[in-house]
């Protein structure tokens, strides 16, 4: 059973900025408090410690970081 921290982003296009990741999912209030804990080295992808503020997340990428698991996934087959 997925824990209430669990979430999927679903991608608009082929990357997303870390920092406006973590913004957009909820995990940071502001895109400021988002690159202030990737600063302070809260974050993780794919079970490595993150640094770049702006590293592009692509699907299949995992983000970690205060009791949040994002799981980016590929945008949806336009139809």
């Amino acid at each position: 059973m997925a824990q209430a921290n669990d979430t999927e982003f679903r991608l608009r296009g082929e990357h997303v900025a870390l920092c406006d990741l973590l913004k957009v999912v909820g995990v940071a209030d502001s895109g400021g408090q988002a690159k202030l804990m990737i600063a302070n080295g809260e974050v993780t992808v794919d079970g490595n410690p993150e640094s770049r503020k702006t590293a592009k997340m692509r699907a299949g990428q995992t983000v970690e970081c205060s009791g949040w698991n994002i799981r980016v996934v590929a945008a949806a087959d336009p139809q």
